[in-house]
């Protein structure tokens, strides 16, 4: 097994909608790199409900965290702000995020989903329709949840040893330029 060492230790977070093949990617890739891994279903699956699995992911990871070493984390984050929430914590910590997207056609996943959890139809499409997709601001990298692990990871290495990006952050909303400069007189 190989190192992943990074000038500044990176969170590597594996997002997409379930049956992606999100884990597979997550678990292989901090195999190869010797990583910690967390996944959030894990502690999910062993909790008597979300919250509790939740917070029982939060601890461990801010255990991790203490530690500076890049990690690879696995979780739903299906809405924007849950996603952004964790790039406050991690940065916090001194932590570089890079969103790693799993995209997969939707049949594909559905199939995958149902075949590995046993998941109805209608809650599939529940969930699918709970994931937000990342804005361009988060700068996600997108790969094929069809593609081989070696051209998956690939990819990623090549981002994490490209030019440093700006930061993850909500770019700043200006007024619109009917509202910029208007003087009000009283």
């Amino acid at each position: 097994m190989r190192s992943l060492k990074l000038e500044t230790p990176h969170a590597i977070v594996v997002i997409g909608i379930q049956g992606s093949g999100k884990t597979f990617f997550a678990e292989k890739f901090a195999e190869t790199f010797n990583t910690p891994f967390i996944e959030e279903a894990m502690f999910t699956g062993l909790s008597r409900d979300e919250k509790t699995g939740r917070s029982m992911m939060q601890k461990i990871l801010a255990e991790t965290l203490k530690t500076k070493s890049s990690i690879v984390i696995e979780s739903a984050l299906s809405s924007k702000a849950d996603r952004q929430e964790l790039v406050k914590v991690l940065k916090k910590a001194g932590y570089e995020t890079l969103f790693i997207w799993v995209q997969v056609d939707t049949d594909t996943a559905a199939s995958r989903s149902r075949r590995s959890s046993g998941i109805s139809e209608s809650d599939y499409i529940k969930r699918m329709k709970q994931f937000a997709q990342p804005e361009s601001y988060e700068q996600a990298l997108v790969i094929s949840g069809k593609h081989t692990f070696a051209t998956q990871v690939k990819a990623v290495l090549k981002r994490l040893t490209s030019s440093p990006r700006p930061p993850l952050h909500k770019p700043i909303e200006r007024p619109a330029a009917s509202q910029r400069n208007r003087v009000i007189v009283r």
